[in-house]
């Protein structure tokens, strides 16, 4: 195999690109990242620069692929290394620019080696490991990686750390409503969920949860503000852009779906959302202003009767959140690999990572004995 480098999305062929990755996962498909670049967001100018990996084979057809980019800082990746780099800097060690495999802005585990078969997906990682050596660059790191892509033996192997998400599943059968899925919490937590629910009917506001596509561009503008204000109110600028949303969330058959509250013919807050085979993947959401119970309803509530109604088995809604635990997501796993180029460094980080890995594995124990529901066997 050769591999090379790609500055940009539009430097391969997308139909050669999306054959090695699941069409079933919208985040390596070759749009998504396109429009990442294309509309600003996954740019140079903003710490993203675009390097991604891929090999051809003597004929010159692409045999694998993984997103790759140079990165500046560590923000928008949700698997928080700045003790790292806090660390090689009093160490006298150049943590930035660094390797990253990754969906920017996007904390959900999904494929993130694309390959012809599982021989050439090893071979594809062993190079990835070894572009921090090649590259003088201090490290790669793949983050949200599926269990089957996580490959720590070898001599040169990377470096193996966990963390745990909130993620809600259908019942095996399949909830007939909402109401069916409340049937199966625990008492409290039932009643929990029913008042916070009650405090927004109060509010008199329509939710409905439509694709990206049956938005307006004057209408997706104003979704936008809706979401830039959340960041705005945290004194950060927004990862996307509005032409993101413009450029791919308006495309006839896009995954994006929005969940929106109308009072009137205005909108007063909005859940963006991502579907994918049987999964939705909540992101982002903005409101208007503070209403008790509203970021609940909109962001959890409305994502679970979608997932009932439309038979998804899954809602992925994002980073973080033990608030989630109580209102029927349950804890899971989330994995990445690091690779450090120098062999010291690499070796505290592991030493670190032995004792965190029993920290998260204490956390996740104690997380599921505190189950929002009535017994365990409710989710497939």
């Amino acid at each position: 195999m050769r591999f090379r480098h790609l500055g940009r999305m539009a430097e391969i062929d997308a139909a050669a690109w999306n054959a090695l990755f699941d069409a079933g996962y919208p985040f390596t498909q070759h749009a998504y990242l396109a429009a990442l670049e294309d509309s600003g967001c996954a740019t140079p100018e903003r710490g993203w620069t675009p390097c991604h990996l891929v090999a051809e084979d003597d004929t010159g057809a692409l045999v694998a692929a993984a997103p790759l980019y140079l990165k500046a800082h560590s923000w928008g990746e949700f698997v928080f290394d700045f003790s790292w780099a806090d660390a090689a800097q009093r160490a006298g060690l150049p943590y930035y620019p660094k390797l990253l495999t990754a969906v920017p802005f996007t904390p959900a585990t999904g494929q993130r080696l694309g390959a012809r078969d599982a021989a050439t997906r090893r071979l594809l990682l062993k190079a990835l490991c070894a572009l921090p050596q090649q590259s003088r660059l201090s490290s790669w790191h793949g983050l949200f990686m599926p269990e089957d892509e996580i490959d720590t033996t070898g001599a040169h192997a990377p470096l193996q750390r966990s963390d745990v998400q909130f993620q809600w599943r259908n019942s095996t059968a399949g909830y007939t409503d909402f109401a069916d899925f409340l049937a199966a919490l625990s008492g409290d937590k039932r009643k929990k969920i029913q008042q916070e629910r009650r405090k927004v009917a109060a509010l008199g506001w329509a939710f409905e949860t439509l694709p990206g596509d049956a938005f307006s561009a004057d209408e997706w503008t104003e979704l936008y503000a809706l979401y830039a204000n959340t960041y705005e109110e945290r004194g950060q600028p927004p990862y996307l852009s509005l032409n993101f949303f413009h450029g791919y969330a308006m495309q006839p058959g896009t995954p994006v779906r929005v969940t929106v509250a109308r009072e009137g013919s205005h909108f007063m807050a909005m859940a963006l959302l991502v579907q994918g085979g049987d999964t939705l993947y909540g992101r982002h959401w903005g409101t208007r202003g503070f209403h008790d119970g509203l970021h609940f309803e909109t962001c959890y509530y409305q994502g679970i009767d979608y997932c009932i109604r439309h038979r998804l088995s899954r809602y992925d809604a994002g980073a973080q959140g033990e608030h989630k635990l109580a209102r029927g997501f349950d804890p899971v796993m989330t994995h990445s690999l690091h690779h450090f180029a120098e062999p010291r460094f690499a070796a505290a980080v592991a030493q670190a990572l032995t004792r965190e890995r029993r920290l998260v594995a204490a956390r996740l124990a104690e997380l599921q004995a505190h189950s929002a529901y009535k017994s365990s066997g409710h989710a497939a």
